[in-house]
Parts: structure tokens; sequence; C-alpha cells
């Protein structure tokens, strides 16, 4: 029997305009980053994050023209544990922010500096910006990397503190489905009250699965961009993630599938970064058949070669002729373009298609 069970949302944040932005040689104009901010709205996304207002008076502007949008998910900036930043994210006029802290030794090494100095940030830091800003969340900056003990230390004085949120946050994705779900656990029993949220970047092409972990293991928000746009090899991707999420049976997310499409494509041609053929859901071959025995099986029943219906994001199935091509698709493109064909004739292209 199907579950009654109401399938768990998980909240969608996505950083395409602060992380996707960063990507070396992508650069947004004032007016790319308004529409993406609007398509982005319109996708169903629960909050944007906007920018690092400790950029600059030009950075300040561009999130201060967001803000003043009124779009109705939340948005948020990016901020290092300074007070500069904060102050600098008060004049964009932003309600939310988000503080990042280095919690890897790695990285704790590079700023010279130690666990005492973190739980000193919360202690010293906090304090101010909750009472200037609605929403604060915390970064876990390294998490993957960071020990898990300490790491749940850090959440326990978070929790203390009253940040709204904690983000784990896969700095260089290094991390697995499986030790991703462990470490989600970990801070939710060490912190059962304090909300999490995941950020996977997908060095080793493993964001979207360590995200959709995050999330079964209980993390209630997932840090995503458009198209996977990010540093390096980028971030979780936006569409995929939605989609899984769409598919999943006990999780959900308020994107809508048709408006996936039409944002990949607006992000790609902004950040010069354009969408490859074989990339899930939104390249041009997520939904192309050529193998004669795909194309036989989805012409009686379409469930057989594919996830979802391509019409959920506003896509069509496409059939391909070459040297895969079978009798069945052939004849089916053939009827589309207005041919009847015999099957002799259908045989004869059949086999030129095979030496060519």
């Amino acid at each position: 029997m199907p579950s009654t069970v109401k399938p768990r949302s998980v909240r969608i944040i996505d950083t395409t305009l602060r992380d996707g932005a960063q990507a070396p040689g992508v650069t947004f104009d004032r007016p790319a980053k308004l529409a993406i901010a609007h398509a982005l709205a319109r996708s169903g996304v629960d909050e944007l994050e906007v920018g690092t207002p400790a950029m600059g008076p030009l950075e300040e502007e561009d999130i201060r023209h967001i803000v003043n949008q009124g779009f109705a998910c939340r948005i948020s900036v990016w901020c290092r544990a300074r007070l500069y930043d904060l102050n600098a994210a008060e004049r964009c006029g932003a309600r939310h922010v988000h503080i990042s802290l280095p919690v890897s030794d790695s990285h704790l090494s590079a700023l010279g500096k130690d666990r005492a100095w973190v739980l000193d940030q919360l202690k010293t830091l906090l304090p101010a910006a909750l009472a200037r800003f609605e929403g604060v969340s915390v970064g876990a900056q390294d998490a993957t990397r960071g020990d898990p003990a300490w790491l749940c230390e850090f959440a326990r004085a978070a929790a203390s503190a009253g940040v709204h949120r904690l983000r784990i946050a896969d700095t260089v994705g290094i991390g697995r489905p499986g030790s991703i779900a462990r470490l989600t656990g970990q801070i939710r029993a060490a912190a059962p009250n304090l909300p999490l949220e995941f950020h996977g970047h997908n060095d080793l092409g493993m964001a979207t699965a360590n995200a959709l972990s995050a999330a079964e293991a209980g993390a209630g928000a997932l840090s995503v961009t458009v198209n996977g746009l990010g540093e390096r090899a980028g971030n979780a991707a936006l569409e995929q993630v939605a989609m899984v999420l769409h598919q999943h049976p006990e999780l959900s997310c308020g994107i809508a599938g048709e408006a996936l499409l039409p944002l990949s494509r607006r992000v790609a041609q902004a950040s010069g970064r354009p969408i490859t053929p074989g990339q899930p859901v939104v390249g041009d071959m997520a939904f192309s058949h050529e193998s004669g025995v795909h194309c036989h099986a989805l012409l009686k029943n379409p469930h057989t070669y594919e996830p979802f219906a391509p019409q959920l994001i506003g896509r069509r199935r496409r059939f391909v002729l070459g040297s895969h091509s079978g009798r069945a698709g052939i004849h089916h493109l053939l009827g589309q373009v207005g041919i009847q064909a015999s099957p002799l004739q259908v045989k004869a292209l059949h086999d030129l298609l095979k030496i060519a």
C-alpha cells in the first residue's frame, strides 16, 4: 500500500549569486543578478544567498537592489566572523546573515587561529548579530575535514548562543554519502533542536548524492547553485537536487519543475558556462534516445527508460536516428514527419543506418 505519511519538506537555499558567482571567470552584472534573483524566486526557492557585502560598495549596492525587490523568499548574505562584515550587511538592508567559521585544523592553522578562538567568536560576535538581524546562521567551514567530536562541541556552543541554523560545509567535496549521513546524525544528536543545512561542493562528483544523504539524515535545508555553478568543480546543482526530492518517497521541496530549464539556461548564458549535452536534467541529451531496445520500450511504456516524465520540467522526449536505432523507432520518427513507410522501407533504412 502507498505510504500515507506526508513527505518532509526540505528548504532549498540557492547561493548562485554568492558561491556560484565566485566561480573563476564568472561575473554577473547588476541586471543579470536581478534577472537571476527574480527567476529563482519564481521557481519556489526558499532562500537566496545573494552575495558578500564585505566585498565593497558595488557589491553592497547590488545586494541592496535585490533586497528592495520585496521577494517572498528569504534573502541572506554571507559574512566572515568579523564585525566589519556585519556592519556591511546591515548597510545593505539585509535581515538575514550567514557567518562562516573555520572548524578544521587545516583551515584554523592557515588563519593562525585555534578552536578556542572559534568558541570565543560564538560568544562575542553572535549576540551582536542576533540583536541586529532577524536570522543568523553559522557555518562550519571545512566540516568534513574536522574532528567529529569537536564539531559536536561547536554545534552545542552554536545552539547555546541562539543561532537559527548551522551549515555543515563539505568545503572541498571529499564527503561520501555514508560519511555525510553519519556526521549529520552526530551533530543532530549533539544539538537536537538546532536546524541543520548542508552545503556540498562537487570536487569528486558527489555533491548531489551528499546533499540527499544529509537530507535523509535529518538536515532541514540544502545549499545549491543553478547548474552546480561554483568554485573549482562547483556545488550541488539546484535542478538535480530538486528533481531527486520530487521523486523521493519521504522528502519534498517547493521548487517548480517547469521553472528549471529556463532558469538553467539563463544562468548558463549569464555565466558564460554552457550546459553540456549530457548534463543531468537540463542537458539536451537528458531525454534523447537512440537505442532500438530503449525506443521500442518507450513507445509502449514511457517509464521504462526515464526517471520522470520530461513534461515535468517542460521538455519533450526525443528519438534520434543513428546506428543503434531499431525499426520501431525509425517507423515512429518517419510517422512524426508524415511519412508512412512500409516494413520493407523501414528495414532498408535500418540496414543503411547500421553501415553509415
